[in-house]
């Protein structure tokens, strides 16, 4: 009867969700990573195109001008909100697990987890799920031909560009890697060693690729002369690809997981992202709260204990949902975040192996994210990746591009936590056709007078990253103010406070403490948000994008 009554409230949310479909800014948002990622979707719009059509391009200019984050090797979550008919959806391109795939394949002679395996090589790396996304939107949602809302990527990949120096940082923390693998190593580090900033890199070969998906679509990737090629490759090198991999390949549509704060209804990624629902969790706690009368240490202490609950839940029941059953309707309701609420003392640390429940004994730090904001205010949050730096550090010759290194996003052994310190169990075991496991959380927040589109890289900081934006932006904050902020973050296990330099003073550092919380500073910041929001009162558009960044721009025209 319980499990009835949180089904039927859930409902009753959907229900209630506002529309403003007449509604219409005027102009257009777009805040990405790069520059002439950002300029690539203005000029698609230019051409006549919506939203969906820049994403597009921006996109695919993202896997040109940032190989170190994403690209067509990797996997995307694009949310898409429709303005005509008000249609909400999450285009699921997660990578997928091949046929082949084996767990015994990524443990070492002693039966321990080989990291070397499951994060370099090509064992590392999953069925892409970005080509097929590009090709879906275009032709479900998009008004221009892919060899329109392709073509400024084709030309950056032609003629070239110069990495900027957060690319080259990265290029130097994984050159030996990248080192090992002919067709990798020929693109990114010629003359054999990292080169300095100023140097020109061009792609004839994925401007080859990008050009045969502009022209077959979705055939012209996964099946025939070019899957051949691409399958042979991975094979020859030591990987488990094959041909009917390729083929079984599909875009899905997901329903987002759907909820209310605050009177704003917040629409985000479905799994097998982890992050709607564990945002769901963490704001539907933080809701029984007045956070606009807490604030300093109180404040952050009740927000690290959601953080705390929300990830003990991510470890425990969610994976793929064409694979697994989860009680998504339990853990997005008001009334299981109650009982959560209830037990956490409002002076005290709750130690993360005191919350019942977890299985432990059964048991992406790279990633980009752009907003889109179009005329007709139509709305686009897109979170894609090859997971580490510099994915799996494996291009095959003729195709231009790095594959991915998300297997590692499976938990490839029980509960032994994954490069961002992850745990899981057999929700998120490797299987055949599988998708891992993701913390890319695309959002919308849609109030009576205001929308933000938000969404950021970060790996297993994702979740936490986009709550403290919504909160920010909550307090007041604008787009660019809300990206910039200092933050912290929670995962459950390890049981840590991580933080960015001079997050907090010495002061906050000791009473949280004496609360019983563990504080670790990370070297570097983390993150790179870019959010867009809109004041339909006004008819102000804004955008930010983060300046942890060096090449990050939004732009309103």
């Amino acid at each position: 009867m319980m499990q009835l009554r949180r089904y039927f409230l859930a409902c009753v949310l959907v229900l209630a969700l506002p529309v403003h479909a007449a509604e219409k800014p005027g102009k257009a948002a777009i805040a990405s990573a790069h520059k002439l990622a950002t300029e690539a979707g203005f000029e698609v719009l230019g051409m006549g195109g919506n939203a969906f059509d820049a994403a597009v391009a921006v996109s695919a200019a993202l896997s040109v001008v940032e190989p170190q984050s994403s690209g067509i090797g990797g996997g995307a979550f694009f949310l898409l909100h429709r303005v005509s008919d008000g249609r909400q959806v999450m285009l699921d391109a997660r990578e997928m697990a091949p046929g082949a795939t084996d767990a015994r394949q990524y443990l070492d002679a002693k039966g321990e987890l080989d990291r070397d395996k499951s994060v370099n090589g090509p064992l590392a790396a999953g069925i892409p799920g970005e080509p097929a996304a590009l090709v879906w939107m275009a032709e479900h949602y998009g008004k221009l031909p892919l060899k329109k809302s392709l073509a400024p990527a084709i030309r950056l990949a032609r003629n070239g560009f110069a990495p900027d120096a957060r690319s080259l940082m990265f290029l130097g923390l994984r050159k030996d890697v990248i080192a090992r693998d002919p067709g990798a190593s020929a693109l990114f580090l010629p003359k054999g060693t990292v080169p300095v900033q100023g140097w020109v890199l061009k792609n004839p070969d994925l401007a080859k690729t990008l050009e045969i998906i502009a022209d077959k679509g979705h055939a012209g990737f996964y099946s025939g002369e070019y899957a051949t090629k691409l399958v042979d490759g991975v094979k020859k090198i030591g990987g488990n690809w094959s041909l009917d991999d390729l083929a079984r390949y599909q875009v899905k549509e997901r329903e987002p997981i759907v909820f209310q704060y605050r009177g704003h209804q917040v629409v985000t990624a479905p799994p097998p992202s982890s992050g709607g629902i564990a945002l769901a969790e963490m704001l539907n706690i933080l809701q029984g709260y007045d956070l606009s009368k807490i604030r300093g240490v109180e404040r952050t202490h009740l927000v690290v204990e959601a953080m705390r609950r929300a990830y003990r839940d991510r470890a425990e029941y969610l994976g793929d949902p064409d694979f697994v059953k989860m009680p998504v309707a339990e853990l997005i309701s008001p009334l299981y975040a109650a009982g959560l609420r209830a037990s956490i003392h409002p002076k005290k640390a709750t130690p993360s192996d005191s919350l019942p429940g977890f299985m432990a004994p059964a048991q992406g730090t790279d990633t980009t994210h752009f907003s889109i904001i179009d005329a007709d205010g139509n709305l686009v949050a897109a979170t894609q990746t090859v997971n580490l730096p510099y994915g799996a550090a494996v291009v095959v010759p003729g195709t231009g591009f790095l594959l991915n290194n998300e297997m590692d996003d499976f938990a490839l052994k029980a509960g032994v936590p994954n490069a961002y310190g992850l745990v899981g169990g057999d929700a998120n075991a490797p299987r055949p056709y599988r998708r891992p496991l993701s913390s890319m959380t695309p959002t919308f927040v849609v109030g009576p007078e205001r929308t933000l589109v938000i969404g950021t890289p970060g790996g297993s900081r994702i979740i936490t990253m986009v709550l403290e934006g919504i909160l920010a932006w909550f307090d007041g904050d604008a787009p660019q103010k809300l990206v910039d902020n200092k933050r912290y973050h929670h995962q459950f296990l390890p049981d840590v406070i991580s933080i960015e330099k001079d997050t907090f003073s010495l002061d906050e550092r000791k009473q949280l403490q004496q609360m019983g919380h563990t504080l670790s500073e990370g070297e570097r910041p983390w993150g790179f948000m870019n959010a867009v929001d809109w004041n339909r009162q006004s008819g102000e558009l804004r955008g930010g994008s983060d300046s942890r960044g060096v090449s990050g721009t939004a732009l309103v025209k």
